[in-house]
């Protein structure tokens, strides 16, 4: 029996009125948080020890890290109702974002999440620093499918914070996660990393790439962007979402892996975009067991394909329906939001090799990757 969560986006938190309002995904109904009435956050472990240091490192990171962190405001163009009128107002949001630093670029870069700053200009975005200087972009760049956002300043020698490794994070290592959260700026909790590789998070049909660190650090409305920090005060994901019920802290959220955010602002920054590979499959979004079974296979694992689209490369290389993808190139693939990030990862061109569960024996099957901004491209202009 599957359960489910609803799935909050934290960043659509607007403080208007002093309602922050929260959306909740999956059911699409839409709910206000009143920020006096929330309840508070879990009180912190009795006891907090860690691979070489105790308590005092906490102090430490926060120390090292709370300069480089920001607060957003955005002031996005008024709504429109399902008839397509405006509603008049325009909508005010609020996130949070931290300053960091590539080599060879010019001034500052913030990081944030897309849904923060989504359809705002320049001059509508406002980054608050921690010593309370303000700043409106210069540029910003955004990738709606894996919701990163980055904001240029053009500033030299903004605190800017030591970038880590997210694949060297391993579930049960403590975190520090800090952001703005019911607009209370420069606000830190502490928790551990509970899960890694989360891809089975419903959060909208704009979100494509998702691939999680799950961690119980308390994360509320206005904490999207912030990062989550490990105890060398290093960087090593972008605070995006949590699952909750109530639309609070529920001790279950996700941040997007800083090695994914590094790879894609340096394809935003250097061509304006990012390139993504496709196959032109529509993937199930879960197996079950008794799929798997029916399939003649004895565990879950790999890629439920349920349709193929036409002219795709999918369907070049002789994909079919109900085919299970269960490794690329040697790699064995986990579920479909694995193969889905692998693929896009990839360059258009490039040929692969698919392990293929299919009429109860492996096949081997060679695809040729496609280019997914093209293939999108090709589809509008065929509906338009």
């Amino acid at each position: 029996m599957k359960r489910t969560l609803t799935y909050l986006f934290l960043g659509f938190c607007a403080f208007a009125g002093g309602i922050t309002g929260t959306l909740f995904l999956q059911n699409s109904s839409l709910v206000g948080a009143d920020t006096k009435n929330a309840p508070p956050p879990p009180p912190p472990a009795a006891v907090v020890t860690a691979s070489g240091g105790t308590v005092d490192r906490f102090e430490q990171v926060i120390q090292k890290i709370s300069a480089s962190v920001v607060s957003i405001e955005a002031i996005k163009p008024p709504a429109t109702t399902p008839n397509g009128r405006s509603s008049g107002k325009p909508v005010e949001e609020s996130g949070s974002g931290v300053i960091v630093r590539f080599e060879g670029v010019r001034g500052a870069i913030v990081i944030t999440n897309n849904h923060v700053i989504s359809s705002a200009k320049a001059d509508q975005i406002t980054v608050h620093l921690a010593d309370n200087r303000l700043y409106h972009p210069s540029q910003v760049w955004a990738d709606p499918e894996s919701d990163i956002a980055a904001l240029r300043i053009d500033v030299e020698n903004l605190p800017a914070a030591p970038v880590g490794d997210s694949e060297r994070a391993r579930v049960g290592q403590w975190v520090l996660a800090f952001g703005s959260p019911f607009g209370l700026n420069q606000t830190v909790t502490q928790g551990i990393i509970s899960a890694r590789e989360r891809g089975q998070v419903s959060l909208g049909s704009t979100i494509r790439i998702k691939d999680f660190l799950q961690t119980d650090a308390a994360i509320n409305p206005g904490s999207s962007g912030g990062p989550l920090v490990n105890l060398d005060g290093e960087v090593i994901g972008i605070n995006t979402a949590i699952a909750s019920h109530s639309g609070s802290n529920s001790g279950v959220a996700f941040s997007i892996p800083i090695n994914l955010v590094k790879r894609i602002v340096k394809q935003l920054i250097e061509t304006g975009a990012v390139t993504r590979g496709y196959l032109g499959v529509h993937l199930s979004q879960t197996m079950e067991p008794a799929d798997a079974l029916k399939l003649g296979m004895d565990r879950v694992q790999g890629a439920l394909v349920e349709s193929v689209y036409p002219e795709s490369p999918a369907a070049i290389a002789g994909l079919r329906n109900n085919d299970v993808v269960l490794q690329v190139d040697g790699i064995s693939i986990r579920n479909e939001n694995h193969l889905i990030n692998l693929i896009s990862a990839l360059p258009a061109g490039q040929k692969v090799k698919l392990q293929v569960w299919r009429e109860r024996k492996n096949v081997l099957v060679e695809v040729s990757v496609g280019d997914w901004n093209r293939a999108q491209s090709k589809l509008k202009s065929s509906k338009d």
